[in-house]
């Protein structure tokens, strides 16, 4: 059964950072290509971040050079280091693994997999 759990979530005030876990197990971590993505009240889920097997990283421009996306696949685990972060970064971050990945990287439609999701909050 493939199962992804978020973690790192919390409250922090503007100009802090957070780093948040997914552990991924059920499956061969490796052979799925992982991203982040959020969620807001009332805003659609949009894709954060995304990594592929080989390492090669891609972000939204909102959080380009604030945010950093990495994995250990011996652990089986995805990463969000989130620095510099904003009020408006204030969402549920959810992590997500699809296998064979086609089409955009931040639409979450092609996605398998999703986890329970992370709260995250920044406050001005």
């Amino acid at each position: 059964q493939v199962q992804l759990a978020e973690s790192g979530g919390g409250s922090v005030q503007a100009g802090g950072s957070l780093r948040l876990s997914c552990v991924a197990s059920g499956y061969t971590y490796s052979y799925y290509y992982m991203a982040w993505f959020r969620q807001a009240p009332g805003k659609e889920r949009e894709g954060v971040a995304g990594i592929d097997s080989a390492g090669g990283t891609t972000y939204a421009d909102s959080v380009k050079g604030r945010f950093t996306i990495s994995q250990d696949n011996a652990k089986n685990t995805l990463y969000l280091q989130m620095n510099s972060l904003k009020p408006e970064d204030t969402a549920m971050y959810y992590c997500a693994a699809v296998r064979g990945l086609k089409g955009r990287w931040f639409d979450p439609g092609p996605y398998n997999y999703w986890g329970q999701g992370t709260q995250v909050t920044v406050s001005s």
